[in-house]
């Protein structure tokens, strides 16, 4: 691999007019693309095969108007004064939003006794034929323009419900410039120049393009989650700015000892390349392996995201080697310059601390395992669920209306059952209300609703819990127990509690499927035993403590205010399953490139604790870089007020702080160097049948005559 990798970089490098050219060429095609044939994003939080989604199925066909989305419209007067005396105007803005666009029914609440006991609250809803993410635009504004003058009559109105389900708060849009901002100053602390800090923004910057135009393309066509750009958007920025960032500082470093130009660029790509790929390699998968766990929009997403790091490997091992060669010598560093002394292996904070972990090596294992497993101890508390509108942003009229209805009239409220009742073998649709109303935890039960044939009842359930209560599910086996083999649940509430059990019962089988590629891959690229176990060791550790702390800022409000954490409870149920599968690939990334330059040093000198010190020290400084890049991108989108990203940026922050400084950079040069010789063996019959991948391109090294002759060319 790494020979054909130096043979591709020093291409892109001879032809580097042509290489930029065809990408600029791939980006306004894939542009114009969006332009022209892009659609809309949707939330499709279906289960193929499950009853909750077969029962669904059957009531949009039986009962077309209970399909679609519904909002809910909170009327309430002043302080000491009751709905009742503003029936009118109540009545009157309700008529006229019976008029808005796409609005297919209204429920009066005077009609439906939905009144407060306290009588200063009313609940409205509209009904729209279509999903929440098929309104068009403007739809839900026109709705909110037709109750002002109920406003104007001094009442409170405050709209919620599943028509809002896509809507979000673009506050915090923009944060993410922060986190750029933050990873250049890293980039030009570590590199000492600015030229050599800006290649990898530029190419991430044009990869996360190329990525988000090419989603917006394929949306027109495929059903893809509103979350999969800002996924993309965020993964393709951390992995293209640090796949890059490895790929220059080898350039640099091999230009500092006074290699060629164009060899140096060909030799880069050929070992941190190769690296690259490998390590690109490891993230795609994890994320296509999203699959398992039998979720489309899970799978739509991590494919997406898979896509992202696609194009950033695609853009590192061909657009930065054309750019190295339109740098040329401006990259070589100054004779005495900072970044030259630091080339020439001047004693640095990294040799200094590996020196410091290994001279006591038990002792820095046993401290970190231990550190680390206090922090995972709150992720046995985990608790998943979809977000609703009660993790909408406190001031938005969804949260409002969420607040305002669980106030009034009880938090079920907020989460209405749908139980269909099969009426062909003879059964009674009357007695359903008074069986259902007497299962504990029930609060209402509307009467039954007959299908245009008589076949089916459809009832609306109202739980005494919210959607996100743990006794909600206990309702809803208890329901569908009370009424029968003949009767089903569904409705949002019901689905989102089948989505949670399936992505539940995954965790398991999906972390032991990334834990078992871990393994394999290491086993491969290292041939050793000792690093792959270590390696799935340390990352299980660091998925375990980042899983902590989201319990204690998510569920339980730790430091919730510091991060715009407005509500507590459940986390974001693909939350886990996408942690696992981006913290695996980027977990995978700093063991290979820390441990390929330690397995380099090892090769050329059989000493293990020489491997150990000067391998750690030739790579710290960059892989340090790397990871306060990622944290800050990461980080950067954890105030951006979305409840579903939120959670997932501060878990994926949160573990590659840890797994890099705590794991990588702590425990992995500990273990080796307790380990000694026996970190890099083998068993002789594995040896035998595993193929060698060349991960660090030490067949580079090799004599001219060995390997196919790469031309140099002289850059002036």
């Amino acid at each position: 691999m790494a020979a054909l990798l130096h043979r591709l970089g020093a291409w892109a490098h001879r032809h580097r007019r042509i290489v930029l050219v065809a990408w600029l060429a791939v980006l306004a095609g894939i542009g114009a693309l969006s332009a022209t044939a892009g659609g809309s994003y949707e939330d499709d939080f279906s289960i193929p095969g499950s009853r909750a989604q077969q029962t669904l199925d059957t009531v949009s066909h039986e009962f077309a108007a209970a399909s679609g989305a519904s909002a809910q419209v909170v009327f309430v007067a002043p302080e000491g004064l009751e709905v009742a005396g503003q029936k009118p105007v109540i009545e009157q803005t309700l008529a006229a939003a019976a008029k808005a666009p796409q609005v297919a029914g209204m429920v009066d609440p005077f009609a439906a006794k939905m009144i407060s006991p306290d009588g200063r609250t009313a609940l409205a809803n509209v009904n729209y034929a279509e999903k929440s993410a098929q309104l068009a635009d403007g739809t839900l504004d026109a709705l909110e323009d037709a109750f002002q003058p109920a406003r104007d009559a001094g009442l409170r109105v405050e709209l919620g419900g599943s028509a809002y389900a896509n809507s979000s708060d673009d506050s915090g849009q923009g944060a993410e410039v922060l986190g750029l901002l933050i990873a250049l100053a890293v980039l030009v602390i570590t590199f000492g120049s600015l030229m050599a800090a800006g290649l990898p923004l530029l190419t991430a910057l044009l990869g996360v393009g190329a990525t988000v135009a090419g989603l917006a393309a394929a949306s027109g066509a495929l059903t893809l989650p509103t979350t999969a750009p800002a996924m993309a958007l965020m993964l393709g920025l951390a992995v293209g700015i640090d796949y890059a960032l490895f790929i220059v500082a080898r350039h640099r470093s091999q230009l500092a000892a006074g290699m060629p130009v164009a060899e140096s660029a060909a030799r880069a790509i050929g070992t941190a390349g190769t690296a690259v790929v490998f390590a690109g390699l490891t993230v795609v998968i994890a994320l296509a392996g999203l699959a398992v766990v039998r979720i489309p929009f899970l799978t739509a997403m991590g494919l997406s995201a898979a896509g992202s790091v696609v194009v950033a490997v695609l853009m590192a091992v061909t657009l930065i080697p054309a750019l190295l060669g339109f740098a040329g010598e401006r990259l070589r560093p100054k004779p005495g310059s900072r970044a030259a002394r630091r080339e020439a292996g001047r004693p640095s904070l990294g040799s200094r601390w590996v020196r410091l972990i290994t001279r006591r090596p038990l002792v820095t294992v046993v401290t970190v395992v231990a550190a680390l497993g206090v922090m995972a101890a709150p992720a046995l508390g985990l608790r998943l669920a979809l977000t609703d509108n009660g993790s909408a942003p406190v001031a938005s009229t969804q949260r409002q209306a969420y607040d305002l209805t669980a106030a009034a009239f009880g938090p079920g409220f907020n989460g209405p059952l749908l139980v269909l009742a099969d009426l062909r073998d003879g059964g009674d649709a009357t007695a359903l209300p008074g069986k259902l109303g007497a299962v504990d935890g029930v609060a209402a039960v509307s009467a039954p609703q007959l299908s245009a044939d008589g076949r089916y009842a459809l009832l609306r359930v109202i739980p005494e819990t919210g959607p996100q209560d743990e006794r909600t599910e206990q309702v809803v086996a208890d329901l569908e127990a009370a009424g029968g083999p003949s009767v089903a649940v569904t409705g949002s509430t019901a689905i989102a509690l089948d989505i949670s059990d399936l992505v539940s019962a995954s965790l398991v089988p999906f972390a032991l499927i990334v834990v078992g590629l871990a393994v394999l891959l290491l086993l491969l690229a290292f041939r050793s035993i000792v690093v792959p176990l270590k390696a799935a060791l340390g990352f299980l550790l660091s998925v375990g403590a980042a899983l902590g702390a989201v319990v204690a800022v998510f569920q339980w409000g730790w430091f919730a205010d510091l991060i715009g954490v407005s509500h507590t409870g459940p986390v974001i149920t693909f939350m886990p399953v996408i942690l696992m599968a981006v913290l695996f690939g980027l977990a995978m990334d700093y063991e290979v490139f820390l441990v390929s330059r330690m397995h380099e040093v090892y090769a050329r000198s059989g000493d293990p604790r020489r491997a150990v010190t000067r391998g750690f020290g030739a790579s710290a400084r960059v892989v340090a870089a790397a990871a306060l890049i990622m944290v800050a991108v990461f980080a950067s989108f954890v105030p951006a007020g979305d409840a579903t990203l939120k959670p997932i940026a501060f878990a994926l922050a949160i573990g590659v702080l840890l797994d890099a400084f705590l794991v990588r950079m702590t425990l992995v040069p500990a273990v080796l160097a307790l380990a000694g010789h026996r970190a890099w063996r083998l068993p002789r019959s594995l040896d035998r049948v595993l193929p060698n991948l060349d991960v660090e391109g030490a067949r580079l090294a090799e004599p001219a005559k060995t390997r196919r002759a790469v031309p140099v060319e002289v850059v002036r």
